[in-house]
């Protein structure tokens, strides 16, 4: 019970502090059109998350990535994420320029938060496939990384669909580019790189936890139906159906 009750008021102090964080960077942003486009899906992502806290709750990890990931996000909603001052930010802090020292051309902010994405979320979505589709070994840290992958990838044609139907400054806002031509790709690949590390970091904790690691490994790849899948399944399965 005691365990119970400092669970959901850590998740209440998540709550709480999102909140503010919403709240007072919705306050003035840059571009209120483009906040509003980049806040669309984290309205629905909270929403689900709310809904789903009784009958599903996710680990205190879990939702301490997610809830590290939408604070980032919501930085870059609130400047658009080609205009976040965090080069001010650091040499303010550390008196020397970040881009100058790393020889950046531009602004960074972006790139980052698809890494985030990747870093951040996947272990989220290892503990859905865990729970739900009952995944072990390979699988359990094969798909989450490849749902991360194909989610950033799907993004990408969301932002471009959107861009497209919106046009003017605010699809460039939203698409945020910055003149870069391969931006989807380098995109993409940081949210792969980061769910890479985030699956690599979670297999080498495993392998030092769980004593049955490459037993588990080895039963996930083995194979489990040896005769081909081909319409005589098709035929079997229609012959069973009842009439």
């Amino acid at each position: 019970m005691f365990t119970r009750v400092v669970r959901h008021n850590y998740l209440l102090i998540l709550a709480g502090v999102f909140a503010f964080e919403f709240a007072m960077l919705a306050i003035e942003p840059y571009d209120r059109a483009d906040w509003a486009l980049e806040n669309a899906l984290v309205v629905v992502s909270v929403l689900v998350l709310g809904l789903t806290y009784r009958v599903f709750p996710l680990s205190n990890i879990s939702y301490s990535l997610i809830f590290v990931f939408l604070v980032l996000h919501e930085i870059g909603a609130h400047f658009t994420y080609a205009k976040v001052p965090y080069d001010e930010g650091f040499m303010f802090l550390f008196g020397f320029s970040l881009n100058d020292a790393l020889g950046f051309e531009r602004n960074h902010f972006d790139r980052a938060i698809h890494l985030f994405y990747g870093l951040l979320l996947a272990y989220p979505v290892r503990e859905v496939f865990i729970r739900i589709a009952s995944v072990r070994g390979f699988w359990g840290y094969f798909l989450p990384l490849d749902l991360t992958m194909s989610s950033s990838m799907l993004f990408e044609l969301f932002e471009w669909g959107a861009a497209e139907f919106f046009g003017g400054d605010l699809g460039m806002a939203y698409l945020g580019t910055q003149g870069d031509i391969w931006d989807a790709h380098k995109d993409m690949a940081l949210a792969s790189l980061g769910a890479l590390i985030a699956m690599g970091v979670t297999a080498a904790i495993n392998l030092g936890l769980q004593r049955d690691f490459a037993a588990e490994w080895n039963e996930s790849l083995r194979v489990k139906i040896f005769q081909p899948l081909s319409e005589n399944n098709i035929k079997r399965v229609r012959r069973k159906r009842p009439r």
